[in-house]
């Protein structure tokens, strides 16, 4: 789970108790320890659907790289740009692709969205095609979904096919 994850976790558990224990103390028959127990899982419910989004993200970029047969180990050809958040609440990376070889290749490359703590936000692989050789392309990887905070992106994996 993200660190980004538990901090909602944990602000969606406070206010839930929060409003639990005012709703226990009402004198409706509930009890408080009934109460936050129910706060408790509806907190774990909201940290579990952000891990979910985590996995299927990675299950995603593992079926592209995999889908290139024969590809190459290409991460030192590769640089991910400072990650910035747009308007929509997604983040974005310039990645720069550098062709070493004497022919034009085509690259996958997975790029990590993660918070200053190392935990994985967020996957993506893009695809930079037709880069000449002994030359450099731009492309720009988009995350899945919003992330918030300070976000650092980095080079995962990379093929050269």
């Amino acid at each position: 789970m993200t660190g980004r994850g538990v901090r909602g976790a944990g602000a969606v558990l406070a206010a839930v108790i929060v409003a639990a224990t005012a709703t226990a103390c009402s004198h409706d028959g509930g009890s408080a320890s009934g109460t936050v127990s129910q706060a408790a899982s509806a907190a774990s419910s909201v940290a579990s659907k952000g891990a979910d989004a985590v996995a299927s993200a990675t299950a995603a970029a593992e079926d592209k790289l995999n889908s290139f047969k024969d590809g190459v180990n290409a991460s030192g050809d590769v640089k991910a740009g400072a990650a910035a958040t747009g308007k929509d609440g997604h983040a974005t990376s310039k990645v720069t692709v550098r062709n070493g070889t004497d022919s034009t290749q085509s690259y996958a490359v997975q790029i990590n969205f993660r918070d200053p703590s190392g935990n994985l936000l967020d996957t993506v692989v893009v695809t930079v095609d037709d880069v000449a050789a002994k030359g450099t392309k731009d492309a720009t990887a988009r995350s899945n979904r919003k992330l918030g905070g300070d976000v650092r992106a980095e080079v995962g994996e990379a093929l050269r096919h």
